[in-house]
């Protein structure tokens, strides 16, 4: 297959395992991700749908994954952008039907051209549609005007489909636990934004701008032929109080912190790392006080990632470790059980307000059912997940709804790795971007 990041094999075999679970009388259509548009005839760059990729690797736009049981099997088709040597000269080269069936893991390809007719005359022999819905209108619309539609065949035949279903909880429980060709990709994307990190924090000097450590963290990820996972978050001083802050436009001064929270994709696969640094080099007393109790918590949150056990205990973890030392630290003045609250939504949260963890995948905020009702500490972890471990402590002085110390004022510090679950214990694929006070003193401001 032509520069897919997977054989044939492991795509073949996504297949069958989603396929099994799909009665046998159903016309599966998964499309990939419209483009869209930025500005007037500009669009954004283009990222393909997850569930496509995952289940085929086809990367381009205006396509539709589609499969139907034929006699004894499942066939596997793909709808393409036929060639059109206009649209290329404009827009680059197209892959074509051909070029579709010799190079991906499917059993044949269609024009987009003949989108209605092939569709059209799958419909009128499949009993239900198991269909992604809102990202091809002219599919929809044909789906459901086979749905609704009052014919000769349909009333005397029972010809046509009765009902549609969504197929991605089926695909979206597979991409929770991740095969040894996925995990070996996402170490790939992890090690890479580890370097970009390490590289942002060699350039870090007092008053640099949070574009230019951006500049510095996506400039990595370019010259290495990827590109970030999700936009980065780059907050110097009271900025990185914020916990989804996208400015990135303000210059962070000598006795600043800078927050970084910035991953790449590989091959599709995210990565998301968060590093907290001073951009002079030198922790302050309150500074290291506040790291260092983000980065005990965060290694107690590890450790917790263990087969077996409940997906809220990373939190657990985490909430226990920052909840004592707020108190130790004198920033509460309360129980160790009023910090932790009775469903961990107490005190602490004042200054710890965002979750431990999430899935890690395909999608940066990946798919798939952590904590069925949204009650309850949530499914056990199994090996193969891929999950983030990233507490944080936030001491905005801008915050007026709350006391803030004036010995943290303005400090806010999160640290983030990507932890991969196995029988024998946790494995942190970010393991090479550095976390210590001792390793980040050395590195801040040292050049390349």
């Amino acid at each position: 297959m032509v520069g897919l990041p997977f054989d044939e094999a492991e795509y073949r075999g996504r297949q069958s395992r989603f396929l099994a679970q799909v009665p046998e009388d159903s016309l599966v259509l998964i499309p990939t991700n419209p483009t869209s548009t930025r500005s007037n005839d500009v669009t954004y760059p283009y990222r393909a749908s997850s569930s496509v990729l995952y289940l085929c690797g086809w990367a381009d736009p205006d396509a539709i994954l589609m499969a139907q049981h034929n006699d004894s099997s499942w066939k596997v088709s793909l709808f393409v952008q036929p060639q059109d040597t206009l649209a290329e000269i404009w827009e680059g080269r197209r892959i074509g039907v051909e070029g579709a069936v010799a190079g991906w893991p499917i059993d044949s390809a269609h024009s987009l051209d003949d989108l209605e007719d092939v569709v059209t005359s799958a419909l009128s022999d499949s009993k239900a549609v198991h269909l992604v819905q809102k990202l091809h209108d002219e599919l929809d619309e044909l789906v459901n005007s086979a749905l609704t539609q009052k014919s000769r065949a349909r009333n005397t035949y029972g010809k046509g489909p009765l009902s549609i279903t969504d197929p991605s909880s089926i695909i979206d429980e597979m991409r929770m636990c991740k095969s040894a060709a996925e995990v070996t990709v996402m170490q790939r994307s992890a090690d890479l934004a580890g370097e970009a990190h390490v590289a942002a924090m060699r350039a870090t000097q007092p008053s640099i701008g949070e574009w230019q450590v951006q500049a510095v963290i996506e400039g990595h990820f370019l010259s290495a032929g990827s590109q970030w996972s999700y936009p980065s978050i780059v907050g110097g001083g009271d900025n990185a109080t914020i916990l989804h802050y996208h400015a990135n436009n303000q210059p962070v001064e000598d006795g600043e912190l800078i927050l970084v929270d910035a991953g790449c994709e590989v091959d599709g696969y995210a990565s998301d790392i968060t590093r907290t640094w001073p951009v002079n080099g030198k922790f302050s007393d309150a500074q290291r006080e506040i790291y260092e109790l983000v980065l005990a918590a965060e290694l107690a949150g590890i450790e917790a990632c263990r087969v077996g056990v409940p997906w809220n205990s990373s939190h657990k973890a985490t909430m226990e470790v920052i909840s004592r030392g707020l108190i130790d630290l004198g920033v509460l003045d309360c129980t160790f059980e009023e910090a932790m609250g009775e469903n961990l939504d107490g005190k602490t949260r004042q200054f710890f307000m965002h979750g431990t963890s999430h899935s890690l995948g395909l999608d940066v905020h990946d798919v798939g059912i952590t904590r069925p009702g949204g009650e309850g500490d949530g499914r056990l972890l199994e090996a193969g997940m891929v999950l983030t471990v990233e507490p944080g402590l936030y001491f905005g002085s801008w915050r007026s709804d709350i006391e803030v110390p004036e010995r943290y004022s303005g400090i806010g510090v999160r640290i983030e790795d990507d932890v991969l679950i196995t029988e024998n214990g946790p494995i942190v694929l970010t393991a090479s971007c550095p976390k210590t006070v001792a390793e980040i003193e050395g590195l801040v401001g040292h050049g390349a």
